[in-house]
């Protein structure tokens, strides 16, 4: 079994982004925080809130973070076995970047069932996604007008 990639993580000499998303570095971790900042949870409890993930694939992430001091993780000497896992005041210092994440993705983010995209507005700066422009095109069957490109 390798190590996880956070305990290869050393010196990133004036680079303190590349360092500290070596630790959050993983698709669902970032999501796992998440969940975690909103209270304890047990792995089966964590395991439905992300129905995408595979059971290796959460236990792999959850090890990872629980070894960088991100999470910590509680076993009670009860069968069947009951496990606990919420996040350190270490993780918890991380809560104002997920919360930014967060707000980020609820501004300009727009999920529909064809997938994800990031809305901008037509002078090429990012702008809140506009959620109901899709809706109403629906409601209309009319197709959504484009914004046309700045000359």
């Amino acid at each position: 079994m390798s190590l996880p990639r956070a305990k290869f993580i050393k010196n990133f000499p004036g680079c303190p982004v590349e360092a500290t998303l070596g630790f959050l570095d993983g698709k669902w971790k970032g999501v796992i925080l998440f969940h975690l900042m909103q209270g304890t949870l047990r792995f089966n409890e964590l395991r439905r809130k992300l129905p995408a993930v595979t059971q290796r694939m959460l236990t792999k992430q959850l090890r990872e973070l629980e070894q960088s001091g991100l999470v910590s993780r509680t076993v009670y000497p009860v069968v069947p076995p009951h496990v606990d896992y919420a996040m350190t005041p270490l993780g918890m210092t991380l809560k104002p970047v997920v919360d930014a994440l967060a707000a980020w993705g609820d501004d300009y983010v727009f999920c529909s069932p064809e997938g994800r995209e990031l809305r901008m507005a037509s002078d090429g700066i990012y702008a809140p996604a506009r959620r109901s422009s899709r809706a109403e095109a629906a409601k209309t069957n009319r197709p959504r007008k484009e914004s046309a490109a700045p000359t």
